[in-house]
């Protein structure tokens, strides 16, 4: 694994770069656990919707993306292909502006940067955030693989098993990913004021929205408060 490492770097990866990888996957054992679980109730609810086993393994394999891999399971279900598709999309669309902060820290060669930017996903991309704006390619890399692995292996045992919704419920199994990523948030809080004060900002807006419109509009209309991000530091000018 050290060795695909280095060559992915240009094979100059220091021990540095293995060690920010090796911290990655640590880092990246516990949104993975939380994404296996979710991945469970993935597998077993697209065998129920007549996918069989290898459709929903092959499609978490090369999709890796929850959110949108139930919106399209779900959308194929209540409506045509082409809103299941349109809304996976669209949901994924996050990835543009997370692959333009991304852009800078990725190395190498075209093909290498575009087999590194395949390891971004939202926990990875908190993982390797570092305090000076950049990020860690080695550590968010190390830290997608766990999490690629227990997704997709969760959705193998989902399909293979078919839990019911009533026992995920019961074990609180639906709410193990959210509580994971508030994990993430409460650490990338600490890192400065401003980022504290967006995420209060934040869910002062989506707490105000719920009042007039759905928790999906209200989630988004929260990101308005991200526009905090372009105002300077302190000590910097705009």
């Amino acid at each position: 694994m050290s060795r695909a490492v280095s060559s992915m770097f240009g094979g100059a990866a220091s021990g540095d770069r293995r060690a920010e990888f090796i911290d990655g996957m640590r880092l990246g054992i516990g949104p993975g656990s939380a994404a296996f679980v979710l991945a469970l109730s993935f597998g077993a609810e697209a065998q129920a919707r007549g996918w069989g086993f290898a459709l929903p393994v092959l499609f978490s394999m090369f999709a890796f993306s929850g959110s949108a891999q139930f919106t399209l399971l779900t959308t194929l279900a209540t409506g045509s292909a082409l809103a299941a598709i349109t809304s996976a999309t669209l949901i994924n669309a996050r990835y543009l502006v997370m692959s333009v902060a991304l852009n800078n820290s990725l190395q190498g060669s075209r093909f290498s940067r575009a087999l590194q930017a395949q390891a971004l996903v939202d926990a990875s991309f908190v993982v390797a955030h570092r305090n000076d704006g950049g990020f860690d390619v080695a550590r968010l890399i190390g830290a997608s693989v766990p999490q690629w692995l227990l997704w997709v292996s969760g959705t193998a045992i989902g399909a293979l098993t078919s839990p019911s919704p009533d026992l995920m419920h019961k074990l609180g199994i639906d709410v193990a990913f959210p509580a994971f990523f508030l994990l993430l948030a409460l650490d990338e809080l600490r890192r400065s004021r401003r980022a504290l004060v967006a995420g209060l900002l934040g869910g002062a807006i989506a707490g105000a929205l719920l009042f007039v419109t759905s928790p999906g509009y209200a989630l988004l209309g929260a990101t308005a408060a991200a526009l905090l991000g372009v105002l300077p530091e302190d000590g910097e000018t705009a």
